[in-house]
């Protein structure tokens, strides 16, 4: 069953939740569209890795998801604490809510990767995903042909527990809003693969969704622990949503990949949100072509970004031709100084870096890292050399606001191996844009100073511009 509302220029769809699946009762929420009557929206229970200093602590919280289009008023009740104050985030999304006791309404006219947070709480919050509507969802008259088709697989609503789906060529898995699947679902070795809807893959401490020596593949629309990409070419992750608790937790994986396209995805992870990597977990060569937009990233532990530290030191390996465009970072935490950087490219493995592209991307107050951190490094722990370079790295319309950022790093590693073009256009730190004829900055100090960015040694052609 379906919960659905229409008129002639909007419609609304709510998937009621499985028996078998655990709910939070922190918050009650509910949506409607033009003054119609409230429809009830479940609410998950799913979990986060809360970190104090240097302990980790799995705790619960909420998330909840429906589909719409046209304008949509949400309410959200608050549960289990009285509510002083409310916010809607991104932040940059406009979004204002209206308080009335411990009711919180707002409302929003496209699909939204949204936090819900009553008096400061970003871990018993509501993580709230706003679909578009499914077209794809295929009619009782439709389904009842697909099912003749060894090639198309259905889960429909309800509880599904299974070990691990192989998803090979041709073939398209379909997972209903409504249907939480209990298990892993690998695309592998395939050529022209989908899978897709609008449910859950979240099993018990695992990956729920891989692409694996693929080409050709689509996932669109899920909710999972966590995405990664391997050994791939011409794959797109379209309004993925991941959220991980447990080590290694990492969301969005690329591993020897090329031409990925990542589209309004959302990541609270328990490791990094995205990475790209080269040789790799098996997956062997570099990475080109990466895109990644319109999208909103939390790391409760490590990175929002990471790119480089892993490569084939006896056939060093390339990443280039990389863009992130129009995200939002809703926090950092990790007290770590190696694995610090909201924007962090680290090389490692004798691999080059170059013609990564970051712009449009807003930062909010993080609890602890530090904004940059660019280096050619030698991490033992993890890699067999330092990286060869980083080249060609361009920063556009970075805003951060912020006071808990450490102090960034530009660094190379000798003369043979440095860090060349660097160029920040339109850097705004709490409001103040950096570049070298910014008011009130004195004449013998750097530019970079101004950002607290460290410029060391082995470096060349670092820029900042209006």
């Amino acid at each position: 069953m379906l919960l659905a509302a229409s008129t002639a220029d909007a419609e609304l769809v709510s998937y009621p939740a499985p028996a078998e699946a655990r709910l939070n009762e922190s918050f009650s929420v509910a949506v409607r569209q033009d003054g119609a009557a409230w429809t009830p929206v479940p609410v998950y229970n799913v979990k986060v890795d809360k970190v104090n200093g240097t302990g980790h602590k799995v705790v619960d919280t909420s998330m909840a998801y429906f589909d719409m289009d046209g304008m949509t008023e949400v309410r959200v009740v608050s549960h289990n604490k009285r509510v002083e104050n409310a916010r809607v985030r991104p932040g940059s999304r406009g979004i204002s809510c209206t308080l009335s006791g411990d009711t919180i309404t707002f409302s929003i006219d496209r699909p939204e990767l949204l936090s819900v947070e009553v008096n400061g709480d970003i871990f018993d919050n509501l993580q709230l995903f706003a679909n578009p509507i499914d077209r794809t969802a295929p009619t009782p008259k439709q389904l009842k042909k697909l099912r003749k088709n060894k090639n198309y697989i259905y889960f429909g609503p309800g509880y599904h527990k299974i070990d691990t789906l192989k998803v090979s060529s041709g073939q398209e898995v379909y997972i209903a809003g409504g249907a939480l699947v209990d298990g892993v679902i690998e695309v592998e070795d395939a050529d022209g693969a989908r899978v897709h809807g609008r449910g859950m893959v979240y099993p018990h401490r695992k990956m729920g969704l891989a692409v694996r020596n693929s080409r050709n593949v689509e996932v669109e629309g899920l909710f999972s622990t966590q995405c990664a990409v391997g050994g791939s070419d011409s794959v797109k992750i379209e309004n993925v949503k991941v959220m991980s608790y447990y080590g290694w937790g990492d969301g969005f994986n690329v591993f020897a990949s090329n031409n990925v396209h990542y589209d309004h995805i959302f990541a609270r992870t328990s490791d990094d949100c995205t990475t790209i990597y080269a040789t790799r977990k098996g997956f062997t060569g570099g990475c080109r072509n990466i895109v990644t937009e319109n999208s909103v990233l939390w790391a409760d532990v490590a990175h929002p970004f990471m790119i480089g530290l892993h490569g084939n030191v006896e056939h060093p390996d390339v990443i280039e031709d990389c863009i992130y465009r129009n995200i939002d970072v809703l926090d950092m935490q990790e007290k770590q100084i190696d694995y610090q950087g909201v924007f962090a490219i680290v090389a490692g493995d004798n691999n080059t870096v170059r013609r990564i592209t970051f712009e449009d991307i807003r930062v909010d107050n993080f609890r602890q890292g530090k904004l940059f951190d660019i280096r050619i490094a030698w991490n033992k722990k993890y890699c067999g050399a330092p990286g060869m370079a980083i080249e060609d790295i361009t920063f556009n319309d970075i805003i951060y606001n912020g006071d808990r950022s450490e102090l960034s790093l530009i660094i190379g590693y000798d003369d043979t191996r440095m860090v060349r073009g660097v160029h920040f256009n339109n850097l705004v730190i709490n409001g103040e844009k950096i570049h070298d004829k910014m008011p009130g900055k004195p004449g013998w100090y750097k530019t970079a100073d101004m950002g607290r960015i460290f410029i060391g040694e082995h470096t060349a052609d670092i820029t900042f511009s209006e």
